[in-house]
């Protein structure tokens, strides 16, 4: 069966796999419109980092929906020449339907989050989305335990990881495993203190694949690095962006300069360009952290 993803697209198999191999982690941006789009793709290309995009269920309806969201990153690919991997990717697809209306659609990579379920069903729906997804060379994602936080209406109260069932998981095909670790979607409380170590080390030992970090935004540097050499090969970020676009568009705003009619500062290429900028700044700061700069 013929690929239908748009052939600038790539899954995220190599990429996810090439840093677990090389103690890197490849950073998972989720993006909300064309701004939050273009910035991460033009990063990424001028520093050559592969790059998973996403979208989690809520922006994808946000901007109209898994077709709308193909269409733009496509046309983006090919105008801007996007030489580097990037993958687009599904976030937290929390039924069978919607990851295989996503894969339909073009996503070259989608994830199904089944941790609501009881693990056996969850253990089977991870297989039906494999079953699809192996079709059109699509990458698969699956999780376990729970990410704690809510992240567009998708609550978790954050256990932890089960290594038994992360050995299991590794073995229907996915291509990388979300596992609580400690990990919050969404700013860290102040009472939080540090990431599970001693969790990640046995599901790595279970698992021995490439394993996600959700909830990214807000993880200090040096735990960063610590959980990567422990075998974690996928960031996500989403929080960490949204600050950034915010505190930038803040002081265009603060500063008065929307309200310079003589020089169109009301022009939204104008309002949120400042916003945009902080995008590409923030990218580049996390990949280097990550370690993927220069990988592509």
């Amino acid at each position: 069966m013929s690929k239908i993803y748009h052939k600038r697209l790539v899954n995220a198999d190599s990429m996810v796999k090439e840093a677990h191999k090389n103690k890197y982690a490849i950073g998972h941006f989720n993006i909300n419109n064309l701004e939050w789009t273009k910035a991460i793709l033009s990063a990424a290309q001028e520093t050559k980092t592969p790059t998973i995009i996403a979208t989690s269920e809520g922006a994808m309806k946000y901007m109209g929906g898994p077709g709308t969201v193909v269409g733009l990153v496509n046309g983006l690919l090919e105008e801007l020449n996007i030489t580097v991997p990037v993958a687009l990717h599904l976030d937290h697809g929390q039924s069978v339907e919607m990851a295989k209306k996503c894969i339909l659609a073009g996503y070259s990579s989608v994830m199904f989050d089944g941790s609501h379920f009881p693990y056996e069903e969850n253990l089977a729906k991870t297989k039906e989305v494999i079953d699809f997804a192996k079709k059109y060379e699509v990458s698969v994602e699956a999780e376990i335990g729970s990410i704690g936080g809510e992240e567009d209406g998708v609550i978790g109260k954050g256990e932890l990881g089960d290594p038994k069932q992360a050995g299991e998981m590794a073995k229907t095909g996915i291509s990388m495993l979300a596992a609580g670790i400690g990990n919050i979607h969404g700013k860290y409380p102040e009472w939080w203190t540090t990431l599970s170590f001693e969790t990640l080390e046995e599901l790595q030992a279970a698992a021995k694949m490439p394993m996600v970090l959700h909830g990214g935004s807000g993880i200090p540097q040096d735990q960063v690095k610590k959980a990567i050499s422990l075998g974690i090969s996928k960031i996500n970020v989403n929080t960490e962006l949204q600050l950034a676009f915010r505190d930038a568009t803040r002081k265009y705003i603060e500063e008065k300069k929307d309200l310079d009619d003589a020089g169109k500062g009301f022009d939204p290429r104008k309002l949120l360009a400042p916003g945009y900028k902080a995008l590409v700044d923030t990218f580049k700061e996390l990949t280097g952290w990550f370690g993927s700069q220069g990988k592509a």
